[in-house]
């Protein structure tokens, strides 16, 4: 089971590129439309816990998944297997002198396409799924014009606030009346939450030098909402003696590789003079994933128990509109700016987009198809 969970996320982790939403994308039509191993509600229950929770998004929906299907071990090895491939290409940049050529930036540009493509289509199977009255439609139209014009966590946070606000006072949902009575208890694992608030007040205690040099990732993994984008001003803010380049080329770096781009760690904690680089990438990345992970596994059970609930439920099904905005407002910035550049790069996409819902071919298809496309757009620009 736990070498099954491995491999599927391992798998994923080699292609998914484009940052989180494009992320929740490729989990949703493998583990929830394929697999089938748990269902849409439950998938949108787990994103919209993700949402509220500091920490990298879709690694901690990667991760609850690997709970749902062999608990803490299968979270475990979901987490390993979605990780690993960008932390060892991160690890084998940051340790490399070599200087990528105008070839490998051409791929990343077929990527980017790539990556509009698989986001536009989750946005739309979500739509369907979440936005099932007009409330809710109005509440996904609202959140994805308000993150757009306003982008920034300001924003991110009035948005799940005022969906969970709205959907408490008013129903989103009829359920059975035995469900919503039912009395499980909403179970919070105590030892998971303690063991991160404890981790957190001691990174701010100079203990040594050691500690106070990495604890700047684990204080970012806690305190920072709205993914690895957010990470990067906090991290170059905490870590002073690491080079402006040194930031950039990281950030560049983890937008070019697949996986999560809080990866990032991975590539500054090889940075760092008198360790060794591959240990210092990895204590780097286990203390930025760390947090969010243990917030996650503590609130999981609970969340779900709670989502039983008529009132809760119904603040649920409006987050879950509020993450259809979140997606939309992804799919506009940054992943459609950034990879269209010409009329015939939206030909391209509207037509892979077609093919995608029409013909549901294999994601790698898509893959190869976009890799290629990359690499023609370097003979013939486009």
């Amino acid at each position: 089971m736990l070498l099954a969970i491995f491999k599927q996320f391992f798998l994923l982790g080699c292609m998914s590129f484009g940052g989180p939403a494009a992320h929740l994308g490729y989990f949703k039509r493998h583990f929830v439309d394929n697999l089938k191993w748990l269902t849409t509600q439950r998938y949108a229950q787990l994103i919209s816990l993700s949402q509220a929770l500091p920490g990298p998004g879709s690694s901690q929906v990667g991760f609850a998944i690997g709970v749902e299907r062999g608990g803490l071990l299968g979270g475990i090895a979901a987490f390993i297997g979605f990780t690993l491939p960008s932390l060892l290409i991160m690890i084998l940049l940051a340790i490399s002198t070599h200087q990528f050529d105008a070839i490998y930036f051409a791929i990343i540009a077929g990527l980017k396409l790539f990556a509009v493509v698989i986001v536009a289509d989750a946005t739309l199977s979500m739509a369907k799924s979440f936005c099932t009255n007009w409330i809710l439609k109005i509440l996904a139209v609202a959140s994805t014009i308000l993150l757009i014009l306003i982008p920034n966590l300001t924003s991110q946070i009035a948005v799940l606030v005022i969906a969970a606000s709205v959907g408490a006072i008013w129903p989103m949902l009829n359920l059975n009346n035995d469900e919503s009575k039912t009395t499980t208890k909403a179970g919070i694992n105590w030892f998971a939450l303690l063991l991160f608030a404890l981790l957190l007040a001691l990174s701010f205690i100079p203990l040594n030098e050691s500690i106070a040099l990495f604890a700047p990732f684990y204080q970012a993994g806690a305190m920072v909402f709205g993914g690895g984008h957010v990470v990067l001003p906090i991290l170059q803010a905490g870590l002073p003696t690491l080079s402006t380049e040194q930031f950039l080329t990281a950030y560049a770096s983890a937008q070019a590789v697949p996986g999560p781009m809080f990866t990032i760690a991975s590539y500054l904690g090889a940075q760092f003079e008198g360790i060794q680089p591959v240990v210092g990438a990895l204590i780097a990345t286990i203390l930025i994933f760390l947090p969010g992970l243990l917030l996650m596994f503590a609130l999981q059970n609970s969340w779900l128990q709670l989502a039983k609930r008529p009132r809760f439920a119904s603040s649920i099904a409006a987050l879950n509109a509020a993450v259809v905005g979140f997606l939309a407002a992804a799919l506009y910035s940054p992943i459609w700016t950034s990879a269209i550049h010409s009329i015939w790069h939206s030909v391209i996409v509207a037509a892979a987009f077609a093919w995608l819902r029409l013909a549901k071919p294999p994601i790698w298809w898509l893959l190869i198809a976009f890799i290629s496309m990359g690499l023609l757009q370097y003979y013939l620009p486009l």
